[in-house]
């Protein structure tokens, strides 16, 4: 059976490309280029900090190279929702809660700025989303927490299970300052904002290879990129490139989109006041709906999530193992949210998240004349940290890392992986035993 690819867009087509504008990528690079700072990828976290430096250092030369086409990847592949809080981070201390809070809150708080900025159609609405309990010892537990954080001046809700609209929800914690974003409309009309800042954009545009120096090599298919400073704006992918190779897990989650609902359906199920949705289960299930009404239902079992051996990053399972995994999520989805199944499902299709150990990400510098620049690892919870990791990479970059030095992302050391084929071995045993994503607390 034919593979499903992540640019075969006909088999593997995420909605929020039809809730796009119509969009050309730009030619590819060909021959040599020189540049102050390269940045490789061209999703949330590469936009973003070429947008950054571009700002600071409008008289440097920046380049940013991608692959496929700006939001090819996971970028333009997700959920939809701008989260925050950062995955694997707990805290119950007043002080760190309000900190780690803010600072992902500075994330969504620059998508607006750039979409009110700009005037971008990205789909933006921030009516804020929910994180639904489904039993009663969780949805205490989880009240009694918003009660905690309230006190500390972080503005959460509680709110009553049958608010969520997710049948047999428990209760729900609402965070108005969450948000809801079309990560390809948001990009890709970013690109001329790049462009007129000075930015050199290639698409079509894969780095074959790295060679480090106090210059860095960069090869590419057609030419090539001599830069002084280079940025692993690549998430899952950087593997690939011969970094973190055994500290990154690449795992494809699989995602379903229904046809538009009616408004009364949407007011039926409750979702006049959020955009987003996720449970508080190990396997998260999540939805969101999007500018054009659709449903957008990912997770909720360990059928919506694939590790292929080796850590591709690109999904090549067979057509057959992706139909069970849609098959599932779609029965999830009629689970959560019975008075949707008879609205058929449009779009189905998977996108691939760089998991650690601890699911913690990491944003730093590295190389022996620290000049390689990261940010990576967010584990599903992305799009308002990879937003904040332009801002934090054009610090870093420019000699200030006071700014964030005391949260858990900087120049965090991640948990190794077992090799290959442990890790396979490992991964297949442990969720079909548990029904659980591995995890090191």
């Amino acid at each position: 059976m034919p593979a499903l690819r992540p640019d075969a867009l006909d088999d593997n087509r995420a909605c929020w490309l039809d809730e796009a504008a119509p969009y050309t990528p730009l030619p590819p690079l060909q021959g040599s280029e020189t540049a102050d700072v390269a940045v490789i990828g061209g999703g949330f976290t590469g936009v973003s900090t070429a947008w950054h430096l571009s700002q600071r250092f409008p008289d440097r030369r920046i380049v940013l190279l991608e692959a496929k086409s700006l939001a090819n990847g996971a970028s333009g592949r997700n959920g939809g929702q701008a989260l925050n809080w950062i995955n694997g981070v707990d805290s119950d201390n007043p002080a760190d809660a309000r900190r780690i809070y803010a600072v992902t809150c500075a994330g969504i708080d620059l998508i607006a700025e750039l979409v009110g900025r700009y005037g971008l159609a990205a789909g933006f609405d921030r009516r804020g989303c929910l994180e639904v309990y489904t039993n009663a010892r969780s949805a205490e537990a989880a009240q009694a927490r918003v009660e905690r954080l309230r006190r500390s001046g972080i503005p959460l809700e509680w709110r009553p299970g049958t608010a969520s609209g997710v049948h047999g929800a428990h209760g729900a914690v609402h965070d108005p300052s969450a948000a809801r974003v079309n990560g390809v409309a948001l990009l890709r009309a970013l690109r001329p904002v790049l462009q007129a800042q000075g930015v050199a954009v290639y698409e079509a545009t894969p780095v074959l290879a790295i060679e480090e120096g106090a210059a860095i090599a960069l090869r590419t298919p057609n030419g090539g990129v001599r830069a002084a400073a280079v940025v692993l704006a690549t998430n899952a992918y950087t593997p690939s490139l011969g970094y973190f190779t055994d500290r990154i897990l690449p795992l494809h989650s699989h995602v379903v989109a229904t046809d538009p609902l009616p408004e009364a359906l949407w007011a039926s199920l409750g979702w006049n006041a959020h955009d987003g949705f996720s449970d508080d289960l190990d396997r998260i299930a999540y939805g969101c709906r999007t500018a054009g009404g659709r449903l957008v239902f990912g997770g909720g079992g360990n059928d919506a999530y694939t590790y292929l051996y080796g850590g591709a990053p690109v999904f090549t399972g067979r057509a057959a193992q992706a139909a069970r995994s849609f098959a599932a999520i779609e029965r999830h989805l009629r689970v959560y949210f019975p008075s949707v199944g008879v609205v058929p499902i449009t779009h189905r299709w998977t996108g691939t998240l760089a998991i650690t150990l601890d699911r913690v990400c990491s944003m730093g510098v590295r190389g022996a004349h620290r000049n390689v620049y990261y940010a990576l690892g967010y584990s599903g919870h992305g799009i308002a940290l990879a937003m904040l990791a332009g801002r934090v990479l054009r610090d870093l970059y420019s000699g200030d890392h006071d700014a964030w030095s005391d949260l858990p992302f900087y120049q965090r050391q991640m948990p190794r992986l077992p090799p290959e084929p442990l890790r396979w071995i490992g991964y297949q045993l442990y969720t079909r035993l548990t029904g659980r994503s591995p995890r090191r607390r």
